[in-house]
């Protein structure tokens, strides 16, 4: 039964006023708005996907208040191997399983991008150099992000069963996770040092949006795009080198990275509220099938490779 519009408005900006308190996780808040979209008609779509971006990117630049130069440079040191192999071995097994699950080529090759870098922001990036569709950029940001809200859920389950180390909870969930959002939000509630290294780390992956973008538009032979550069990362590193370097600034980056936690449970959350039974059920099974296998190979890979090797 879905919920008449004005008491849908209410519940939802209720909800949505719950998760900038201490009272919500960033996973609950996934799941908050996962179960209200199956219940309501969502009141402010266009606004919420606007916001979402926004505070995405806001939020990580203020957990950058909470980071010291030479810890982050040493975790983005430290993974940086990691990261190209795989990098490399996600797109290559993707493409290959695409071709295996006779998934269409475009979206095939976006759900490999945005599980090998950074789900829906290396979607969005990769959309318009390779001339993607809207209802091809649907189905592979639907793939990754139903695929994210379960790895939200159960990585820090599966960290604390294993006992891994916060660093190595960190590097996994920047490798295995495909969105920033979900990464933040998994090692947010796992602890302090598996947020900094897994927010260092996923974002100097991100970095690899620009050198993929090259390499698709020569894949797919197109011409005349522009390649979008994550400047908010830029944004980020200034944010860790001033609370490093500038005197004082410890006193309030505590506050700055308490609302930027804030604003990243409300964008999770927002981001649940736009998982949609509809959605879901357009997504079709095989690019679901492909984006599934390739993320359960990735994340068993990595996790073998972390814990010992």
């Amino acid at each position: 039964m879905i919920i008449p519009r004005r008491p849908s408005i209410v519940i939802f900006l209720i909800l949505a006023a719950l998760c900038l308190t201490p009272l919500i996780s960033p996973p609950l808040a996934l799941l908050m708005g996962i179960i209200l979209a199956q219940i309501i008609e969502h009141p402010f779509p266009d606004h919420t996907k606007k916001a979402t971006s926004f505070l995405l990117k806001a939020s990580v630049v203020g957990l950058g208040f909470g980071m010291n130069a030479s810890t982050a440079l040493r975790a983005g040191r430290e993974g940086f191997i990691f990261t190209i192999a795989t990098i490399s071995l996600t797109l290559f097994l993707g493409i290959l399983l695409g071709k295996l699950f006779k998934v269409e080529k475009i979206i095939s090759f976006l759900i490999s991008g945005g599980t090998a870098i950074c789900g829906g922001s290396a979607i969005a990036a990769l959309s318009p150099v390779i001339k993607a569709k809207q209802n091809q950029i649907s189905v592979a940001l639907g793939v990754v992000f139903i695929l994210n809200s379960v790895a939200l859920l159960i990585f820090p389950f599966i960290g604390h069963f294993l006992q891994m180390t916060q660093a190595d909870f960190g590097l996994w969930c920047a490798v295995a996770i495909h969105d920033t959002s979900s990464v933040v939000g998994a090692a947010a509630k796992y602890g302090d040092e598996a947020l900094r290294v897994a927010t260092t780390v996923k974002l100097a992956r991100a970095l690899w949006i620009i050198p993929l973008a090259f390499f698709s538009s020569f894949l797919f032979k197109s011409k005349d795009t522009k390649v979008q550069i994550p400047y908010f990362i830029g944004l980020f590193i200034v944010a860790i080198i001033i609370n490093t370097y500038v005197p004082g600034i410890n006193t309030i980056s505590p506050y700055i990275v308490s609302v930027a936690k804030a604003g990243l449970t409300l964008t999770l959350f927002l981001i649940g509220t736009g998982l949609s039974g509809k959605l879901l059920k357009s997504v079709g099974a095989l690019p679901i099938i492909q984006g599934t296998v390739l993320w359960l190979i990735i994340s068993i890979v990595t996790l073998v490779a972390i814990l010992y090797y």
